[in-house]
């Protein structure tokens, strides 16, 4: 079973509330990013002047690098966290004083304005910044690589308590946006639902057109619902007739079925009864038949508005029912001879409808064609495709298309044959319905010829 869809108006809250999520999560991370940028350079300008301090307080002499560390470097580093702080001064590629293993700088040599790393150092994670300085040591120039590290446990903590803030700013943001939401997709659904609601009230047989202020939006809406219920009166008023005068022909052969099986019930085993028997047979196949048109001819009378309108290839469809009827020919022993197959032919129309008006056609070929004959299908084009059904049959015995072509209406050399009387008609409304147009001629050397005429697709 196929899942009902969505309400509008659940989907219009999930998508506000989508659009909502997304957009508090971009605040999240914005916020969150934002905040490790500023506590970053917040720790490098601390890591950074430290560092220039104890640069500053480098002295160079005879035998020499000396260096005085400056309380304050590191008092300016505790004032923000209680995080560790390493630092290690190297000369001349020689350590004098720090850790050893705190973890140089990538770059050859590092500027003379400090220059900010980062490096997993002892089981954590430390900021680092390095300052190049050269000193005078016995009258020569020594580089002197000074480097200060901290580790991240405060910057971590400061960027922690604003993504937490950012957290519940986002999700205020996400509440408040579901609320609007709600607010919003009842506003927006209200003229949909004063539509519904004065549709809703009216009675079963009411097609008036409607006449609901909409807004602009929902104007197409009233359009195509309007030339639905103008389309609806007149579908209702065909089938009406339609009906009234199917059940009409269906009744008599019923009728006849039951009078004569009762009849049949009350005699004996004689030729009366045999005869009786094959009456029944007969009024019974006629009945199958009479029911198969009229089933076709209300597909078409409903189909007729609102055809389909997909390529088709006339060929193939030609070729299918030529295939179909094949066992019913066979019968007979009559051949279906089918031309003009060999290359597509493309029209655009509705594919129940064509099939019914080829399946009519090939009947009534078949039917009224002697045994031992041979049906013509054949597929042509120029302006328009042509399907031509030809049979050495009764012909039409001077009677006219148009008299032929109505509903229920048979040929005067046809009492003798089971229909309905349908199958023309139905030929001739799917031709119209296609805007196409459709022929019936007597056929050179006796015999019928069929001619439906379709525009290219």
């Amino acid at each position: 079973m196929r899942r009902a869809p969505l309400s509008l108006r659940l989907r219009l809250v999930l998508q506000l509330l989508g659009i909502a999520a997304v957009l508090a999560i971009v605040l999240y991370f914005t916020v969150r990013t934002v905040a490790d940028q500023a506590a970053e350079a917040t720790q490098d300008g601390v890591l950074g002047a430290a560092t220039l301090a104890i640069a500053e307080s480098l002295q160079g002499g005879e035998d020499g690098v000396g260096v005085d560390l400056p309380y304050e470097a590191f008092s300016i580093l505790g004032s923000i966290s209680a995080d560790r702080v390493f630092y290690r001064i190297e000369a001349g590629g020689q350590t004098l004083t720090g850790y050893e293993d705190l973890p140089l700088p990538e770059a050859a040599g590092a500027a003379v304005a400090p220059v900010f790393y980062s490096r997993a150092y002892r089981d954590t994670e430390v900021r680092i910044a390095a300052v190049n300085r050269m000193v005078l040591v016995a009258r020569k120039p020594v580089p002197v690589l000074v480097l200060v590290a901290q580790t991240r446990q405060g910057q971590e903590a400061i960027a922690q308590r604003v993504a937490q803030r950012a957290a519940a700013l986002g999700l205020g943001s996400f509440a408040l946006a579901a609320v609007l939401s709600l607010l919003t997709a009842g506003n927006v659904l209200r003229p949909i639902n004063r539509l519904a609601d004065a549709v809703g009230r009216r009675g079963p047989h009411d097609l008036r057109s409607v006449d609901q202020p909409t807004p602009a939006e929902l104007r197409p809406l009233i359009f195509a619902l309007n030339g639905f219920i103008a389309r609806l009166r007149g579908a209702l008023s065909r089938t009406e007739t339609f009906i009234a005068e199917a059940a009409h022909h269906i009744r008599t052969p019923l009728a006849t079925v039951r009078a004569r099986a009762e009849i049949a019930m009350r005699q004996s085993n004689s030729e009366e009864t045999r005869e009786t028997l094959r009456a029944v047979i007969r009024a019974v196949e006629e009945s199958s038949r009479s029911a198969g048109q009229l089933l076709d001819h209300a597909t078409v009378v409903y189909r007729s508005d609102r055809m389909a309108d997909e390529a088709l290839d006339l060929a193939k469809l030609v070729e299918a029912q030529a295939e179909a009827f094949r066992p019913t020919a066979d019968l007979k022993d009559l051949t279906i001879r089918v031309t003009g197959t060999d290359q597509p032919v493309t029209v655009r129309g509705d594919r129940p409808l064509i099939e019914a008006a080829l399946r009519n056609l090939l009947d009534n070929a078949i039917k009224y064609s002697p045994d031992e004959t041979t049906v013509d299908l054949s597929l042509a084009t120029g302006t328009e495709a042509r399907i031509e059904v030809s049979d050495r049959g009764r012909g039409l015995s001077g009677q006219a298309q148009a008299r032929l072509a109505k509903r229920f209406a048979r040929g005067k050399n046809a009492g003798d044959i089971i229909g309905s009387g349908l199958g023309l008609t139905i030929v001739e409304e799917v031709a119209a319905a296609h805007g196409g147009r459709f022929e019936l001629t007597e056929r050179d050397g006796g015999g019928a010829c069929a001619r439906l005429f379709l525009p290219l697709g």
